[in-house]
């Protein structure tokens, strides 16, 4: 049949060929096609034979070819045909459809919504007809029976995609639906459909068909929806995330039904459908625009879902785009520092984080994508480190570096700029470890930023490099031409930088020996340098490499001040065999560092500093470096046994046109020898061998050097002042060139006596007679300290204003201490007593300690042994925290005091240090907290680490200092300290941070604080400030402090009286601490900026509460419940504040500082309270909302209680004002003119203050200028409550007008009476309102 149906149709009239095709039946016909199509034979031919016999212009034409098409789709769907016949079937129906009329393709696209329906969709192929069919449908103008009604062709194809989107979709086949809508013409509403129901297919589908569908969502967004799909895409993997991290927090569940996406496989198929997106972003710009407008609108309302691992990955990957790499790291870089300041503003306040209980962390979520990363996210990681650099380049350290100076910036404005620049760096060093082929770039991109950036600090990208260091060590050695090219830069670069550099390196030179060997060429070259800083730099590296370089023999040392890093194992292997050449080339090196001893003192001053370290390291190198100083002191070492002063001091200064310098820092010399001497003796001696001759040769400089220290100390103890040619009648100005000689000396005669103090200690082995010796070098280094006090007192600028820097080492000072205080040694109390029996010699002590703390608080390490190493200046804290803390709750001041003659007491001493050491374990050593309290609990000493209860231990100390405090409020008025109360005050304040706001300890202690203020009646202004801002920092830890804020506006009311001074106040008394003293300004001060805190709580939560407002999404009802607690929560605070103000501004505020501030912040108030009001004329424009019952309490209360008395404050302040300017005008008439200049300042200070009050008026009109407005969208009258104000540019003065109108009225009373009646009249109008008033404000 088929046969004769193609030869037929080859025939010119189908005549013929209708009649054939007539006589056959439905199924007949069909079963030809199928066996023509099976056999792959002229399939196409026969087709266009039986549409040549079946034209469309006759009805049986028509419903032959629908019999075809309906004969075709299943056929060609069953998998049973070639793909390519299948193919060429499929393109003859599309060209044939077009012929179709309406109602006939009507029937075929219903019969395709079915198939679909149906899901007897297997391969997809016949919808590339089903798009054609649609197509050709919207184009039809005749009308289409459609259930009972006719619809033209564009709405019935509307109706069949909503009907077609409504329905359930085969799983198999939602990606081939998804690429016909593609070749579909659909109108927004229409496209909305599909990509909508397209994205509630992806929970259906098996992960790996994600991507594709994806592809096809992305290609069909070009015709519109790039928003709907974007977020869409995103959400889906952020849930999918989600549900994965809870996966793996929780263990192993019971049910184990519920199906686990892989991990791996998850990770892989996100990086596939960041790769589409950014493919399909290539072609299409518009899409990557649309990306980032939505996750800024998005994270508006909330961060957490707007940028997830999956949105920050795709941001970077399309940030390689450099068109758009600006733009989104700005975007970026604001959202981490508001996640961090956000964060930081929640802590602080128990109000904020009782409403938002779930923090959101950006930065854990950026170093996810990290992690995430190692997933073959290769596209990623260039993004990754982009970000890296560009956070640590814009938010770099501000403060120079030195130790870690850069870090101790801890205010509030700070902290986020420094959690950024951290993030930055976490991002780069995790993103180093993850990727190998991205870790020499990473490496020398931070090798050229240390060298680029030399003028501004670089301590963040040192502490950078040593972490890579120490995480890859072998990374080096593939980047080992830049590093040597990082050195040969090394002269140019500062001090500190090449340090750190160095040290950082450091592994590397254990291993390369090219490497190592270029360094000491560079550092050879740089000891000739004519710029200081390259010598310094020369010094620096040859100590470094002296340290690191063992020679055969040494000592391992266990204290080792600096971890050598990973690759120790490796750097052993090779110094196995090279320790023995070692010594060659650290005697070589010692050798360079020989002529540095004939530089600059800055120069030598590092080689002495360095030679302890060196030593400890290096044992073997002992003899030679002793020697080395030997020789150097003998320069200087006067050996007759008589001569006095016993040290050539003019030797050290040198004197360059009428410049005078120090040339030999000598007393660094003796402090070198000494300790470097004192180690010697501990630890070779310990461990020497049989070598007899090295013995002998050894003892010989130890015998030398003991000599000669014995010696000095006996002569300086016998010398005076004169034979320094230093007393008191010297001049001792920086201005001459004697005077800078005279510092010089006297600097140095101190720093020797200091330095043979802790060698006569450290040897005397508690002799008295060393001890005595101690004491007479102490009363040398004593007259000298005193002269120059004595003549910084005199003339401000000279050097003696700032204590010179002690030479006793931090260990010394613990152990120094704990003699003093501490042994109770029955063999030591003689001995001890000849110390003890001197109070400047135990001040002296304690003084040193706390410069040597304040010296770690601020660059986190101090001069001496050990000084670098934190693990053994962690133990001097401790040791010297249990000593001053016992010496100052033992003896307290007031027994002190009577013994004192001039100077702080030792206790004051004491507590100071305590301060300082509790702030600086703060600082430096947070991690260590628990340790630091166990160290001072004697009677708890055998705890286990794991056990200690941070919060008890902070208690017990508080309570301490609890118990000292309440004496001193106690005590006397002749025995109040001021300053010690101050000190007291802060260092609860200090410990109080280590508590935990949620337990009992912290609530007792905020009880005892608000009992401390209410029970005592403090003057002392300084103790008020610090006492009521501990108690405003405890209590936002505890709840929202705007019930206290009202309790003292009250008691400040009360204090200083109304505005009307006819009115008398009652007196409700709550705060004894608020008197007629310290009211204003201290604590009306103190009162307003935490007022302050207050309303910036309140604005931030009333921005988060229109980003709310403006959220659409479906989880409507759960942000509903949240905008009501925070609505709720605005105005019960704003409320109270309203309270506040109402006692402040009806106070009688002495002009100045409080009458200013009290008025810029009243403008902040209403500036708030208009933007809620906005807020809430936002939600009746877009919900049907009426306003809540809470509100209009608000507005009600804002006023009855603020503006009334807000006008007559502001009449108040001008009166005072005026008087003052009045004043000032009397004083100009009875002096002469020389005052004028005077009266203008105070003519200049009533402008400045009075300067508040307009702004303070606007603000109150723009509040009721919107109320206005929200009266009329929510139909409540909210005005009803607000009087209209009377104060504008011009004021009506009621007795002025009074009596200028009784003028007027007599003269003018015969001429014109009628005028006479009406200005009456009008006199009445206008003053009735202004009357009321007036009779509070006269």
């Amino acid at each position: 049949m088929a046969q004769r149906i193609l030869a037929l149709a080859a025939e010119e009239p189908p005549e013929r060929l209708q009649e054939a095709l007539q006589s056959l039946g439905e199924s007949e016909l069909g079963d030809v096609v199928t066996r023509q199509a099976l056999r792959g034979r002229e399939t196409a031919a026969l087709l266009r034979g039986i549409f040549r016999g079946s034209p469309c212009s006759q009805q049986s034409g028509v419903l032959r070819r629908l019999q075809v098409y309906k004969h075709c789709i299943p056929l060609v769907e069953s998998g049973d045909l070639q793909l390519s016949k299948a193919s060429e079937i499929i393109g003859l129906l599309m060209l044939e459809a077009r012929q179709l009329p309406g109602h006939a393709l009507a029937e075929l696209a219903t019969l395709f919504v079915d198939v679909i329906k149906g899901g007897s969709l297997s391969n997809g192929k016949s919808l590339e007809l089903f798009s054609t069919v649609l197509t050709a449908l919207a184009s039809s103008k005749e009308s289409l029976a459609y259930g009972n009604g006719e619809l033209n062709g564009e709405e019935f194809k509307k109706q069949l995609i909503n009907t077609l989107c409504s329905s359930k979709w085969d799983p198999q086949s939602v990606i081939h639906l998804a690429n016909m809508f593609r070749d579909i013409p659909l109108s927004g509403e229409e496209l909305q459909f599909v990509v909508e129901k397209v994205l509630r297919m992806f929970s259906k589908l098996d992960l790996q068909e994600i991507p594709p569908l994806v592809y096809q969502l992305l290609l069909l967004s070009a015709k519109g929806s790039k928003k709907t799909v974007l977020e869409g895409i995103i959400s889906f993997f952020n849930q999918l995330d989600k549900r994965q991290k809870e996966e793996q927090s929780v263990p192993q569940s019971v049910d184990l039904e519920v199906a686990t996406v892989p991990l791996d496989q998850l990770r892989h198929v996100e990086g596939t459908v960041i790769l589409h997106i950014v493919s399909v972003i290539n072609l299409d710009q518009d899409l990557a625009e649309e990306l980032i407008r939505h996750l800024k609108t998005e994270q508006q309302k909330d961060p957490g879902r707007a940028l997830c691992p999956f949105s920050v990955a795709l941001l970077l990957s399309v940030a390689v785009k450099h068109r758009l790499q600006e733009q989104i790291f700005d975007f970026l870089k604001t959202s981490i520092t508001r996640s961090c300041k956000d964060l930081q503003f929640l802590q602080a306040s128990k109000f904020l984080l009782d409403l938002f209980p779930q923090q959101y962390d950006v930065t854990a979520v950026i170093l996810e994508v990290v992690k995430n990363s190692a997933f073959g996210w290769d596209h990623v990681t260039q993004g990754l480190v982009d970000l890296g650099f560009s956070l640590m380049e814009s938010y770099e350290p501000k403060k120079p570096f030195g130790g870690k100076a850069a870090d101790t910036g801890y205010g509030l404005s700070k902290m986020p700029a420094q959690q950024a620049c951290k993030l930055g760096a976490s991002i780069l060093l995790e993103t180093f470890k993850v990727h190998e082929p991205i870790r020499s770039d990473i490496l020398e991109e931070v090798l050229n930023r240390v060298l680029t950036k030399a003028a501004s600090p670089v301590s963040h990208f040192i502490d950078l490099l040593s972490n890579i260091v120490v995480s890859a060590p072998l990374v080096l050695q593939t980047s080992s031409s830049k590093v040597t090219e990082t050195f040969d830069n090394l002269s140019f670069l500062p001090i500190d930088t090449v340090q750190g550099l160095l040290r950082a390196v450091q592994p590397l030179l254990k291993v390369s020996m090219s490497v190592r060997d270029s360094l000491i060429l560079v550092l050879q070259k740089a000891i000739f340098s004519r710029q200081l800083d390259a010598r310094k730099a020369a010094v620096a590296g040859f100590l470094l490499l002296l340290r690191n370089f063992k020679v055969l023999g040494s000592l391992s040392s266990s204290q080792c001040s600096q971890a050598i890093g990973a690759t120790q194992v490796q750097a052993d292997v090779h110094a196995c065999y090279n320790s023995a050449a070692n010594e060659a080339f650290c005697l070589e090196i010692l050798g360079s560092l020989r002529r540095c001893l004939s530089q600059q003192a800055d120069v030598r001053l590092m080689l002495y500093e360095g030679f302890y370290d060196v030593l400890r390291r290096n044992s073997q190198l002992a003899s030679s470096i002793m020697e080395t100083l030997l020789s150097q002191i003998k320069q200087y070492y006067l050996p007759q046994p008589d001569l006095l002063p016993p040290l050539k001091l003019e030797g050290c200064i040198m004197a360059q046109g009428d410049q005078i310098f120090l040339q030999e820092p000598l007393a660094h010399l003796l402090c070198c020898i000494q300790h470097c001497l004192a180690w010697y003796k501990s630890t070779v001696h310990l461990c020497q061998g049989a070598e007899d001759d090295n013995e002998e040769e050894d003892v010989g400089f130890e015998q030398n050097f003991e000599d000669m220290l014995e010696s000095v100390t006996r002569r300086m103890i016998k010398s005076e002042l004169e034979d320094f040619e230093l007393d008191k009648s010297a001049d001792f100005s920086l201005s001459s060139g004697v005077g800078v000689k005279n510092n010089i000396y006297a600097i140095q005669v101190m720093g020797i006596c200091e330095v043979l103090i802790e060698y006569n200690f450290n040897i005397g082995n508690f002799s008295k007679s060393k001890f005595e010796d101690v004491l007479g070098l102490f009363t040398c280094y004593n007259k000298l300290s005193e002269i120059l006090k004595e003549k910084a007192g005199k003339n401000k600028s000279t050097l003696g204003n700032k204590t010179a820097r002690s030479f006793l080492s931090m260990g010394f000072v613990s152990t120094l201490l704990t003699a003093l205080f501490r042994d109770n040694a029955q063999s030591h109390e003689d001995s001890l007593a000849v110390l003890r029996s001197s109070t400047e010699f135990l001040r002296y002590a304690v003084s040193v300690a706390l410069q040597k703390v304040q010296q770690l608080e601020e660059t986190g390490q101090t001069d001496g042994p050990d000084g670098q190493n934190p693990e053994k200046m962690f133990q001097n804290l401790c040791r010297i925290t249990r000593v001053l803390l016992w010496r100052y709750t033992s003896i307290p001041t007031v027994v002190e005091e009577t013994g004192k003659k001039k100077g702080k007491s030792i206790s004051l001493l004491c507590l100071e240090g305590l301060l300082r050491i509790f702030s600086t374990v703060q600082k430096l050593y947070a991690a260590r907290i628990p340790q630091f309290l166990q160290a001072l609990d004697i009677t708890d000493g055998d705890a286990e680490e794991a056990d200690i209860n941070v919060t008890e231990k902070a208690a017990f100390q508080i309570r301490q200092f609890q118990r000292s405090l309440v004496n001193q409020f106690s005590s006397t008025e002749d025995d109040f300290n001021s300053k010690e109360t101050q000190s007291l005050i802060t260092v609860l304040s200090t410990l109080s941070k280590l508590l935990d706001p949620a337990s009992q300890q912290f609530l007792q202690f905020l009880t005892w604080t608000v009992k401390i203020c209410k029970e005592n009646a403090l003057e002392d202004l300084a103790c008020c400030k610090g006492l009521l801002s501990l108690l405003f920092s405890l209590h936002v830890l505890y709840r929202s402090p705007v019930g206290l804020l009202r309790e003292l506006a009250q008691d400040i009311h009360a204090c200083l009286g109304d505005i009307d001074q006819d009115v008398e106040v009652e007196s409700r008394s709550h705060f004894a601490i608020v008197n007629a003293k310290t009211a204003a300004p201290t604590v009306c001060l103190l009162v307003l900026s935490q007022v302050d805190k207050v309303l910036e709580e309140v604005d931030w939560l009333i921005k988060k509460l229109t980003s709310l407002g403006s959220d659409t999404s479906e989880d409507s009802s759960q942000a509903s419940n949240q905008t009501q607690a925070l609505e709720k929560g605005v105005i019960l605070q704003l409320g109270t504040l309203l309270t506040v103000y109402h006692e402040l501004i009806q106070t009688a505020l002495p002009a100045g500082s409080c009458v200013d501030t009290l008025l810029r912040s009243l403008s902040k108030t209403y500036a708030i309270l208009t933007s809620l009001i906005k807020h809430y004329i936002q939600a009746c424009r877009s919900t049907s909302n009426t306003i809540p019952g809470r509100l209009e309490k608000l507005v009600k209360l804002s006023g009855s209680h603020l503006t009334p008395q807000c006008y007559s404050f502001i009449t108040y302040v001008q009166n005072i004002h005026s008087e003052s300017l009045s004043f000032a005008e009397e004083k100009k008439k009875k002096k002469k003119e020389d005052e004028a200049a005077a009266v203008s300042t105070v003519m200049a200070k009533v402008l400045r203050d009075t300067k508040p009050i307009p702004n303070l008026i606007f603000a109150i009109e723009q509040y009721e200028k919107f109320l206005i407005h929200l009266s009329k969208k929510s139909k409540v009258n909210l005005m009803q409550y607000m009087k209209l104000s009377t104060s504008r540019d011009f004021r009506i003065n009621a007795s002025m007008l009074d009596s200028v109108l009784q003028e007027q009225n007599t003269e003018d009373a015969e001429n014109e009476p009628d005028n006479n009646q009406s200005s009456a009249a009008e006199q009445t109008d206008k003053n009735q309102e202004p009357k009321k008033k007036r009779q509070r404000k006269q």
